[in-house]
């Protein structure tokens, strides 16, 4: 609640005492003159004026029977309590007398005899006072009150339209929401909370750090994310190696405090003529909390079998700034989590799988096997979530000026230290120096995130109608990477075993004027334009590590090694090499655009948008991208939607410039093994030579369709269908291999790299799917309030086209089996969340259950395998080529909160995300290379359940 709102009761409430004499002493007129901030989302007009009173503090003495067939227009912004009156009974009849201090009085025409109405038809819309039963037993039954519908400000440039009159899809997510999810981060509560959005949870190299979303199918970065409608900055760290989301560079939702969140609006459509390069998919626009409330919250908590523990501290207060309704809201939350250890099998041996080869595990000594190989323990593997300590602070102010005018500004800083362990290496492998490391090794790679976004603007009125919006906002995101437990093996003994690999650095400049105002032309509604500019400046650079991370040592194993004479296998740090000099370098780009965008009424119960963008990039050229929106309601409570438009995202300066090698699966004669994969920039002479182009703008086309029903006040159910075609679609390759390739890498310069991963613009897709979406709220005699909801996504992304392997290179599709199987099968198809959140005196419980479909890992080449999926050697017995595909089978996870209010303010909870501990399918035997065992492709992780405590506290 905001603080003049308060303010506003205690008045009413200190009128409500006073004695009718004290009325007449005062001066008529100064309460109606006071300026508020009014939020009165369009709703029947009796409902209407009591939320005015409730902003204001007046109390509105209205005719029931007049008022209770009237709809009122939104009313939103600093105005003096009589304008914000005003504009409510615009196209009614109704005039209002002040009839005393504080006191309003509505009245119809004065040829409508007053006789036929009955003394019982008259109410009072004023705040509650608490214990005025007297005055509060006057008033009827009010009608039945329309469900809950916010006002939203994403996919829309107007202030007056809510939720179930928005002309696309949306979701809404309140503060209950947030608080009942159970989440413990603004990510992982998307995905659980909207059925269209899934996250990724895997990952590799420098990237496992990074977690991403996909709506509808697609990619983190053809999902736009705003901060208060203002552009969010990407991360600087490029996801690799990973599996459906590889290739992107998003924005990190783990950077924004979760308890600055006031609510969150999910437009589940393409938005690119509205908000710009990137909302291919929708846009996801994070509200920062306005008001002077505060609390507190500390989660603990922990998985069933991995360790894991986690701890999370957070806390808010909004603080008054001046007389007016300025206010500042500061936000804080840390985080201390361990790293979880998951069951792994046992690391293969090198020779013979029953580890009697002369170099099996530990090296041979005078050509003897080492007799411990065969009683060895080769659990060495140690995957699961990383450990993280990390702090996230955040504000949001507004000062209102002179006039209409406010000054804003918000912002964030965080930072943030992830480490986790990458694969082991054996005491006996050619890429371990075994004086260093005699039990073998695992590198540990450290993650720095310093990230911050800060905006300033101001808002307000120009005359004539016409609203305006200033701001300018900026934001960096810096990333150190080292590692410890590692080695360069080409340097032998004298290797380092702590690197510095470098830094990578996002920088983004956005500055916007929007522009609007409404036009009265005679229509049910009035028409509203929008007109604006933006411009937008992005710095990319990377900066080399220490030479030891990226150097070849050329050491040789000396006489008398078990590999004497050979070259150490491994150039630069292990797990993840170091950035070079020449492949450092800062890049810059830059750009402007300017929209229009109009929305009105028709006729009653026809509506319509319309909005047009131009973009001119500094390294891309120019491009229009447009859309139309339509929403018909023939019945009350009956509508249909839909949408057609285009949209545009440029590759990001990460995917242009990004080079990194990490250790990935690579099959080599017919075995998956585990070795160095080198993403390489498009403009380099390697990944000229295997065929790279340079990059090109993504285009697409968006066509929905939906139905939107609210039969009852406390019930409605959205069915949208849509399809998305994406041309030139920007993805990273899957993962280039074989003999052509590593030789074009030799050639190249690049040594001990067996693999290649490159970006290119080789595919068309199109992505068709059926979102829907039912909440029902009942209020229970005697048992509180429930609310339900069923919602469920049905997707399914197809390439249309795919280009051939280029002339001159490797002969090797950029997406081939794996990346396809990716981008189509490695999400789920369908996923169905029901929930139920269960209300009464002091108790709360929110259960819920996520349904997650089939999802695939195909294989990009075949492996050598028997008929159970074992590694085996070409030419034995029931041995042959296959693709070994692994399947995550479909899962139902169950989520339990159960929270108790002990007294006012002070609340503590108890629940589960994964109640009953379910884990993903396991990987096929030949595929758990490195001691892998489970699916990493599951939305849901690999950890298992985590069950958590948590007290929080209100002020």
């Amino acid at each position: 609640m905001r603080m003049h709102d308060v303010a506003a009761g205690f008045a009413l409430a200190a009128c409500l005492a006073l004695p009718p004499e004290a009325f007449a002493a005062a001066k008529s007129g100064s309460v109606l003159a006071q300026r508020h901030k009014f939020d009165i989302a369009a709703q029947p007009l009796s409902s209407a004026l009591r939320e005015l009173s409730t902003q204001s503090g007046v109390r509105i003495l209205f005719p029931y029977d007049e008022v209770a067939s009237i709809r009122s227009r939104a009313v939103q912004g600093w105005l003096s309590t009589e304008d914000a009156l005003e504009r409510l009974l615009v196209g009614t009849e109704l005039k209002h007398t002040e009839t005393g201090v504080g006191v309003v009085a509505l009245a119809g025409p004065p040829n409508r005899s007053a006789a036929r109405r009955s003394p019982m038809a008259v109410q009072y819309a004023q705040a509650g006072a608490p214990g005025d039963g007297g005055t509060l037993s006057m008033t009827p039954q009010a009608e039945p009150a329309e469900a809950s519908s916010p006002i939203i400000v994403t996919g829309t440039r107007t202030t007056t339209r809510t939720v179930v009159q928005s002309l696309a899809p949306i979701d809404v997510l309140g503060t209950k929401d947030l608080e009942a999810s159970g989440k413990q981060s603004v990510r992982d509560l998307l995905g659980t909370l909207v059925p269209s959005i899934n996250v990724s949870n895997n990952g590799a190299g420098a990237s496992w750090a990074v977690r991403t979303l996909s709506l509808r199918g697609l990619g983190g970065d053809q999902l736009l994310v705003l901060i208060n409608g203002k552009r969010r900055h990407n991360t600087a760290t490029l996801f690799i190696n990973g599996s459906v989301q590889n290739g992107q560079s998003p924005p990190d939702l783990d950077l924004i405090p979760g308890n600055a969140i006031q609510r969150i609006e999910v437009l589940r459509d393409g938005a690119s003529a509205q908000y710009g390069s990137d909302a291919i998919a929708g846009v996801v626009n994070i509200i920062l909390k306005n008001d002077t409330s505060g609390g507190a919250a500390l989660t603990l908590g922990s998985t069933a079998d991995n360790g894991g523990w986690q701890g999370r501290w957070q806390i808010d207060k909004g603080l008054a700034l001046g007389p007016d309704g300025g206010y500042i809201h500061l936000s804080a939350d840390a985080v201390l989590q361990d790293n979880t250890i998951v069951e792994s099998t046992p690391i293969a041996c090198q020779g013979l799988p029953d580890c009697s080869s002369i170099n099996a595990w530990y090296p041979s000594v005078g050509g003897v096997a080492d007799p411990r190989n065969r009683t060895v323990d080769r659990h060495r593997a140690k995957y699961g979530q990383p450990q993280v300590i990390g702090g996230n602070i955040g504000y949001d102010a507004m000062m209102p000026l002179s006039g209409s005018l406010e000054l804003y500004s918000f912002g964030t800083y965080s930072k943030r230290h992830a480490q986790g362990w990458l694969t082991y290496r054996l005491p006996a492998a050619n890429n371990n120096i075994y004086s260093i490391y005699p039990e073998g090794y695992i590198p540990k790679i450290h993650v720095r995130d310093e990230d911050f976004q800060t905006a300033v603007g101001l808002r307000g009125g120009l005359g004539g109608g016409v609203q305006f919006d200033l701001s300018s906002s900026y934001a960096q995101d810096q990333v150190d990477y080292s590692q410890t437990t590692t080695l360069n093996p080409s340097l032998g003994p004298l290797s380092p075993t702590t690197m510095y690999l470098g830094t990578i650095q996002f920088d983004e400049w956005v500055s916007n004027l929007d522009l609007s105002r409404e036009f009265e032309l005679g229509l049910p509604e009035p028409l509203s334009l929008a007109v604006g500019a933006e411009y937008r400046e992005n710095k990319f650079t990377i900066s080399p590590g220490e030479a030891a991370s990226y150097i070849n040592g050329g050491y040789r194993f000396p006489a008398g090694h078990h590999l004497a004479g050979q070259f150490a296998a491994g150039i630069g740090s292990q797990g993840v090499s170091g950035f070079p000099p020449e492949g450092s370098g800062t890049w810059r780009r830059h750009n402007w655009s300017a929209y229009v965008n109009l929305e009105g009424s028709l006729a009653e119960g026809v509506e319509f948008g319309l909005a047009g963008r131009h973009e001119d990039y500094s390294d891309f050229g120019t491009t229009d991208t447009g859309k139309a929106s339509v929403r018909i309601e023939p019945v009350r409570g009956i509508a249909i939607r839909g949408t057609a438009s285009t949209g545009f995202r440029a590759p990001t300066l990460q995917q242009q410039h990004y080079a990194s090698a990490s250790t990935i699966g690579v099959v080599i004669d017919g075995v998956n093994v585990l070795r160095p994969v080198q993403a390489l920039p498009v403009d380099s002479p390697a990944a000229r030579a295997l065929g790279a182009v340079p990059l090109r703008p993504e285009k697409s086309t968006n066509f929905s369709a939906g139905l939107v029903l609210t039969p009852l006040s406390n019930l409605n159910l959205t069915i949208d269908a849509y399809q998305i075609k994406v041309k030139d679609r920007i993805l990273l390759s899957e993962t280039l291999q074989g003999p052509a390739v590593v030789n074009i890498l030799r050639a190249n310069g690049i040594q001990e790299v067996y693999g290649a991963l490159i970006f290119s613009n080789a595919a068309d897709t199109r992505t068709r799917g059926l979102d829907i979406v039912g909440t029902y709220r009942a209020r229970m005699e005697g048992l509180g309030t429930a609310t339900f909801s069923l919602s469920a996504n049905f997707n399914r992304t197809k390439f249309t086209h795919i280009d051939p392997p280029v002339t001159g290179g490797a002969g090797i599709e950029f997406i081939g089996r794996a990346r396809q199987g990716d981008l189509s099968e490695g999400t789920p198809r369908n996923k169905f969340i029901a929930n139920m959140l269960w209300e009464t005196g002091a108790f709360s419980m929110n259960l819920r259950a996520t349904r997650y479909g089939k999802i695939y890992a195909r294989a990009g080449t075949t492996s050598n395998v028997t008929a159970d999926w074992v590694a085996c050697t070409l030419g034995t017995p029931g041995c042959a080529p296959a693709f070994v595909d692994n399947m995550v089978e479909p899962k139902v996870i169950f989520d339990l909160e159960t929270g108790y209010t002990l007294t006012k303010g002070v609340k503590l909870s108890i629940g589960a995300n994964n109640l009953f501990n379910i884990y993903p399918s396991k990987l096929k035997p030949a595929t758990q290379t490195g001691g892998n065992l489970f699916n990493a492709y599951a939305p849901y992780g690999i950890s298992g359940g985590y069950y958590y405590g948590r007290l929080n506290l209100s002020f």
